[in-house]
């Protein structure tokens, strides 16, 4: 069966062909697809189509192998045209391959082809659709995909797809396997076929820990998108990361899914905090300098107080008053110095008696009956207030005893152990030798500015009580019963400076 060469009655002028067959050609020649037929000479006719797609009229093909516009590929499909002759009649193959116009030009093609007979002469028609821009579309398409896998697999975010129903993991990449403390099967970026699948035998969700799964249900409820901060592992080898879970909805009956997007701020979070710290800190610097100041300069004013009494013997006493209320302000700007915020009554105590002590060269003995009751601390409000009420306390017990015995000062609990509430607030008890005149009645003292009308002044409104009375024959007992919010107790492994 020839292959090559003109077939001078393939390129017959159209009147030498029947009529009905001229009639089909003019409206075969009408449509986009090529159409060629094939007989044993070669190309007998071609329609406009197939003329354009092949770069040359019927003149430049005629009596042309149909393999004549194939690639140079040895395997092309057009090359095994002998065989098609063998099809029956009606019988068709389709196959896409590549075309090599006159010009040069390559492009993709959908070939169909159909044997067909007329008498005993055997003819195939071939049917080529040009399908080069979808495949070029095609191929631009699973390019991008391919280059939008390979960004989601190396971004520096975690990345993660959930079913919205039953939360099943559809997909992540790398950076989510870190978040969500696996890796499934595979590497890279994991696709799953069943979107409620089961992982590991467990309820989808399961293994995805409560935050995740809070955020999950959250975002399930609404469109706004979820925002949280997930921290996984402990300090100082944890990670933070700044999360968003949206909820996608599918259309066409499919389930709706949720895409989460976390970034890693580990870093940016120990910058935040050590700045927070660095600024805290010389905060505190300064509130120290500022307290440690305050000292001094009280301390000074009470050496002055306590030159011109030496120098006027008449105001002697007042001015010496003076110079311990002073004092004892300068002993709570004192225990600032260690420190910020609330001050521990029990320092408070221990810190006022000893500037008594030095002021008036008497022993004063501080006794904690009870350990818990060092746990109580003193608003900041309160603890100048306080301060000069233990001062004045102090300093009335001293002159009211001998000077050979010294002033007790004792701390407990109260209400006392077996009472209801018992250590709700705190007793305190300063006693001195001696006895209360007869009728003494603590609320007919005077308003004045010294002594026990000074004391009562300064009294916390809420929270302090104070009593004055002869504890037995020999003694006399100032008790002040504090409770909330004049004192407040913090558990022992709680910070000093810290409210609960």
């Amino acid at each position: 069966m020839p292959t090559t060469g003109p077939d001078k009655a393939a390129a017959a002028p159209a009147a030498d062909i029947p009529g009905d067959m001229a009639q089909t050609r003019a409206i075969l020649d009408s449509v986009f697809v090529g159409i060629v037929t094939v007989n044993s000479g070669g190309i007998e006719w071609m329609n406009g189509s197939a003329q354009r797609m092949f770069g040359g009229d019927l003149s430049r093909f005629a009596g042309q192998p149909i393999s004549v516009v194939a690639t140079p590929d040895p395997f092309h499909p057009l090359r095994r045209e002998p065989q098609w002759f063998e099809l029956g009649p009606g019988q068709n193959e389709t196959f896409e391959c590549r075309l090599k116009a006159l010009d040069g030009r390559e492009f993709w093609v959908v070939a169909n082809i159909v044997a067909t007979r007329e008498g005993d002469v055997r003819k195939l028609t071939v049917a080529f659709l040009d399908i080069d821009s979808r495949r070029l579309a095609e191929q631009s398409i699973a390019q991008a995909r391919s280059s939008l896998q390979r960004m989601v697999e190396t971004a520096p975010m975690a990345i993660a797809l959930f079913d919205a129903r039953r939360f099943g993991l559809l997909q992540h990449n790398r950076m989510a396997a870190l978040l969500l403390g696996r890796m499934l099967p595979g590497s890279g970026l994991t696709f799953r076929e069943d979107d409620a699948v089961v992982l590991d035998g467990r309820q989808p969700g399961a293994e995805l820990g409560p935050d995740i799964l809070r955020c999950l249900q959250q975002a399930q409820n609404g469109s706004d998108g979820v925002w949280a901060e997930l921290q996984r592992g402990q300090p100082p080898r944890h990670r933070v990361w700044d999360a968003r879970f949206v909820l996608i909805p599918k259309a066409d009956g499919l389930h709706d899914q949720i895409l989460l997007v976390a970034s890693d701020v580990t870093q940016q979070r120990i910058a935040e905090q050590a700045r927070l710290d660095a600024a805290i800190g010389q905060r505190e610097m300064l509130v120290k300098e500022v307290h440690h100041r305050i000292k001094n300069n009280l301390q000074g004013v009470a050496g002055l107080l306590q030159q011109s009494a030496q120098a006027n013997p008449a105001a002697a006493a007042a001015l010496s008053e003076a110079a311990g209320q002073v004092h004892a302000i300068a002993q709570v700007h004192g225990l600032q110095v260690g420190g910020e915020g609330p001050l521990r009554l029990w320092d408070v105590i221990q810190s006022i008696a000893g500037s008594v002590q030095r002021m008036f060269g008497r022993d004063i003995v501080c006794t904690l009956l009870e350990p818990s009751a060092s746990d109580f601390m003193l608003p900041e409000n309160e603890s100048i207030p306080v301060a000069l009420v233990l001062n004045e306390l102090f300093t009335n017990a001293i002159k009211h005893s001998p000077a050979s015995q010294p002033v007790h000062c004792h701390l407990d609990a109260w209400p006392p152990t077996g009472q209801a509430e018992t250590g709700a607030g705190l007793r305190l008890a300063i006693v001195n030798t001696g006895q209360l005149r007869t009728g003494f009645d603590l609320h007919s003292v005077r308003t004045g500015v010294s002594g026990l009308s000074l004391v009562r002044a300064l009294l916390p409104g809420r929270g302090a009580e104070l009593s004055l009375t002869d504890a037995d024959a020999a003694h006399v007992s100032a008790t002040l019963l504090l409770s909330a919010p004049c004192v407040y107790r913090v558990s022992g492994a709680e910070s000093p400076r810290s409210r609960p």
